[in-house]
C-alpha cells in the first residue's frame, strides 16, 4: 500500500507541487509513498499565507489560541491509530512506540495549552507605570527531524501558535507522511495561514533558513546542520532555537542494584534503536560493578527482538535512513578494525537498515565510538575507579545536551549531576522529558530552550510599556 494522496497544507488548503519525493520504509527498503517536493514557488506561497494570517492570529485572545492548540492535541489523539501505523511505516519504530509518540504529541499540545505569560508590572517610581508584555515574534520556520517526527513537530507547533505566531513547518524528507496527515486533519479548525505544512528535499531547508520572510527559525537536528542554519539566519538576524546533537554520558556508581540499573541503562541507550538526541551515548561504569553491568546488558542485547516495527513483539526497529545507516556502520567498522571487544544481539540480515545492538567493551577514551555521537544502537561501556575522572571525561566534549547519574545515594548523585555540564541530568532514569520543564543544550548542543514557560518565551519578544502620569 502506498500513500500518494497526502497533500501539503498552505493557507488552509490542500497543496501539491510539480516534483515528488519518494518515502522509503526503512525496515524493508521499499518505496511506500510519494509526497510533494516543494520548491521556491510553494515556499513563497506558504510564507505569504503565514504573513497575511499573522495580524489576525496575534490579535486573537490568548484563551482562543489555547483552545485551538488544545484541539490540535485532541485531534491527534482521536486519530492515533491511523497516525501511529503511518509513523511505523515511514520511521521504522515498533508499533507500540509509535503509538506512544503520537499520544505524547497529543498530550504535549494539551499541556502546552495550559501555559500563560502574564504581563509583568515593574516598580517604576511615583507617577509612572512600567509593564513588560511578551508579544509574538511573527512568522516562524519550523524544521523537524526524522527520529521523532510527530512529537518534535508538536514541540514547535504548540508554543509557536499559543504565543501568537504563525508557522511554516517542514518535516524531514525521510519522514514527511505523518506530519502531512496531521496538517490535513487540522485544516478545518485552524485559521487559514496560521499553520502551513510543506515537504521537500535537501534544498528546501536552506531556502527556508535564509529567507527574509521568516522572523524566527526553530530547528531540531544535527550540530553540523545547526551551524549552517545559524550562518544562513545571520544576515537578517533571525531569532533562533536550535536543538542539536548530544554525546550524552552516564555515570554509574558502585552502589546501584545491578540488574535493575542494567535494564534502565539499556533502554536509556537503545530506545528507538539509539536514535534519540538525549539517549545515553557513552556509559562510565565503576570498576567494582563493570563486569556485572556489562554482562546483564549483554543478555538484554541478545534477548530483545529487532525487526520490522509493524510485526508483533518487535522492540527495536531499523536505523531510519540509509545515510545514517552508513554512518553507524562506519563507526562499527572502526571498532572492529581496532579490535575492541563487541557484545552483540541479532539483527535481520535481509533488507532494511538494521544494525545489531552492540556494546563496546571498554574502548579507549580517544576512540571514535566514545568521542563521536553515534545516533544508533551502539554503546561504549568505559571503566572508571575515580568519580572525579569520570565527571571530567563526561564533560570533555563540545556537546552538553543531557546526562544521567545512577546511584543508590541520591545526595551523592545530585552532587555529581550538579557538576555535569549539560542542560538536563536525570538520576536513576533516562529520557524523562516534560512539557512543563525547560529543555535545551549547553555548548554545541544548541541555542535556546524548548518546553515549559521558558520554551514558550522563546517564541516571544519582551515589549516594555512605560506610562507617565
Amino acid at each position: 500500500m502506498t500513500h500518494n494522496t497526502l497533500s501539503m497544507t498552505i493557507n488552509g488548503q490542500a497543496a501539491d507541487s510539480q516534483n515528488r519525493l519518494e518515502v522509503v520504509n526503512p525496515a524493508t527498503g521499499a518505496v511506500i509513498a510519494s509526497v510533494p517536493d516543494a520548491g521556491a514557488p510553494e515556499l513563497e506561497t506558504a510564507i505569504s499565507a503565514a504573513r497575511a494570517a499573522f495580524p489576525g492570529w496575534r490579535d486573537t485572545p490568548w484563551a482562543e489560541r489555547a483552545a485551538i492548540v488544545n484541539r490540535i492535541g485532541e485531534t491527534i489523539a482521536a486519530n492515533a491509530a491511523e497516525l501511529a501505523t503511518m509513523l511505523t511505516r515511514e520511521q521504522g519504530k515498533p508499533a507500540e512506540q509509535a503509538q506512544f509518540e503520537v499520544m505524547a504529541a497529543a498530550q504535549w499540545c494539551q499541556a502546552t495549552a495550559t501555559l500563560t505569560l502574564p504581563d509583568r508590572e515593574i516598580e517604576a517610581g511615583p507617577g509612572r507605570r512600567q509593564v513588560t508584555r511578551y508579544v509574538p515574534i511573527g512568522v516562524v520556520a519550523g524544521i523537524s527531524p526524522w527520529n521523532f517526527p510527530v512529537v518534535l513537530s508538536i514541540w514547535k507547533i504548540a508554543p509557536a501558535l499559543l504565543a501568537g505566531n504563525t508557522l511554516v513547518l517542514k518535516p524531514s524528507p525521510f519522514t514527511p507522511m505523518t506530519v502531512l496527515r496531521i496538517g490535513e486533519l487540522i485544516r478545518d479548525f485552524v485559521p487559514a495561514g496560521v499553520i502551513n505544512v510543506i515537504t521537500g528535499g535537501d534544498a528546501l531547508g536552506p531556502m527556508m533558513t535564509a529567507h527574509p520572510g521568516f522572523d524566527k527559525v526553530s530547528f531540531t537536528g544535527s550540530t553540523a546542520t545547526g551551524r549552517r542554519v545559524m550562518e544562513s539566519a545571520a544576515p537578517t538576524l533571525k531569532r533562533l532555537t536550535l536543538e542539536l546533537g548530544g554525546n550524552d554520558a552516564a555515570i554509574v556508581m558502585p552502589d546501584v542494584n545491578v540488574t535493575e540499573t542494567a535494564e534502565k541503562l539499556f533502554w536509556s541507550a537503545f530506545t528507538n534503536s539509539g536514535q534519540v538526541c538525549v539517549a545515553t551515548k557513552r556509559a562510565y561504569v565503576h570498576n567494582d560493578i563493570y563486569d556485572a553491568i556489562r554482562d546483564e546488558m549483554a543478555k538484554l542485547a541478545k534477548a530483545v527482538p529487532m525487526g520490522d516495527g509493524s510485526q508483533q513483539g518487535v522492540a527495536l526497529g531499523p536505523i531510519q535512513n540509509k545515510p545514517q545507516y552508513e554512518r553507524v556502520k562506519a563507526l562499527l567498522a572502526d571498532c572492529e578494525a581496532n579490535g575492541y571487544g563487541l557484545l552483540q544481539g541479532e539483527a535481520p540480515q535481509d533488507g532494511g537498515f538494521f544494525v545489531p545492538v552492540t556494546l563496546v567493551d571498554n574502548p579507549p577514551e580517544e576512540s571514535r565510538i566514545v568521542r563521536e555521537e553515534q545516533f544508533g544502537p551502539i554503546l561504549p561501556l568505559v571503566r572508571f575507579t575515580d568519580v572525579e575522572d569520570a565527571i571530567s571525561k563526561a564533560n570533555n566534549t563540545d556537546m552538553g545536551l543531557a546526562g544521567t547519574v545512577w546511584s543508590a545515594d541520591t545526595e551523592t548523585a545530585l552532587r555529581i549531576a550538579e557538576r555535569m555540564d549539560t542542560g538536563s541530568v536525570w538520576i536513576n532514569e533516562g529520557l524523562a522529558l516534560s512539557p512543563f520543564a525547560a529543555f535545551g543544550g549547553r555548548k554545541q548542543s544548541g541555542v535556546g530552550v524548548e518546553n515549559g514557560v521558558e520554551g514558550l518565551l522563546a517564541y516571544t519578544e519582551p515589549k516594555t510599556f512605560v506610562v507617565a502620569g
